[in-house]
């Protein structure tokens, strides 16, 4: 089998193809997502990489399996200005308990925010384009730096997911970023028993019928029962904030999007 190439920050192609993505998801066939992480990390088979996250209801368990392998790697946070307090105060609490050294906190533009949301109520008529500019935008600049970044995105978190390969060709990317999502054939189960078995703190909201968590505006409690995620933009034809779809301009971003990032 040939080696997957040297990442060369000179070169102007391609940093990865789909051919290379399909050899690392043969490559760890089989694999822990423990040992798949600590190879891809320690032996640099992803260039620079990077880890994004939303803080929410289960982002520890990515993060604490991370920070196992490499505390220092950049953790990215979109800073939205639409936080609920207690993701910001978990934020803090989590990166401090799990030792974590690079949290990059990510601002979006701020004279794209004075002029498309000045009043800051754009998540209430356009949830799309609120997206774009606080999270979409800031985090493709961010990431231009990196070959590779991390997802906390499982399969049973919803049916867009449910197909997912744990190495992807980031479609949004033009130079062939890689996109890593560790936890993809992770279950329910799994994410709660990691959770006890490393004592992991919880997110405050969950406990109050928060299950899945974004900004405040587009965040709703869930009665037992319903989708873990049907609290997200309820009312909307949205699932996903964007991160993780093909970008667009803004006010033309295409159905379906997030942050369980």
């Amino acid at each position: 089998m040939n080696e997957l190439r040297a990442i060369d920050r000179l070169d102007t192609g391609p940093r990865f193809t789909d051919h290379d993505a399909v050899r690392l998801n043969r490559m760890f066939r089989g694999s822990s997502t423990e040992e798949m992480l600590e190879s891809v990390i320690r032996d640099g088979l992803a260039g620079d990489v990077t880890t994004v996250s939303s803080f929410g209801a289960e982002s520890a368990v990515l993060l604490h399996l991370l920070a196992q392998v490499d505390p220092g790697i950049p953790v990215l946070f979109l800073e939205t200005g639409k936080h609920f307090p207690e993701t910001l105060a978990y934020r803090d609490d989590l990166v401090e308990r799990i030792g974590l050294t690079n949290l990059i906190n990510l601002y979006p533009d701020l004279s794209e925010l004075e002029t498309k949301d000045e009043t800051g109520l754009r998540w209430s008529y356009d949830p799309d384009g609120c997206c774009e500019i606080r999270k979409v935008k800031p985090l493709a600049r961010a990431l231009s730096e990196y070959d590779a970044s991390f997802t906390g995105r499982k399969a049973f978190q919803n049916s867009e997911r449910a197909n997912l390969p744990r190495f992807e060709i980031d479609t949004s990317d033009a130079q062939g970023r890689l996109k890593i999502n560790p936890l993809i054939d992770w279950d329910a189960s799994q994410i709660e028993a990691y959770f006890i078995q490393h004592d992991l703190p919880r997110h405050p909201l969950v406990a109050q019928g928060y299950p899945s968590i974004g900004c405040s505006p587009c965040t709703h409690k869930v009665a037992p029962g319903e989708d873990p995620r049907s609290g997200r933009w309820r009312g909307w034809d949205k699932t996903e904030c964007g991160i993780h779809m093909p970008g667009s301009d803004d006010g033309d971003l295409p159905p379906g999007y997030d942050p369980a990032f």
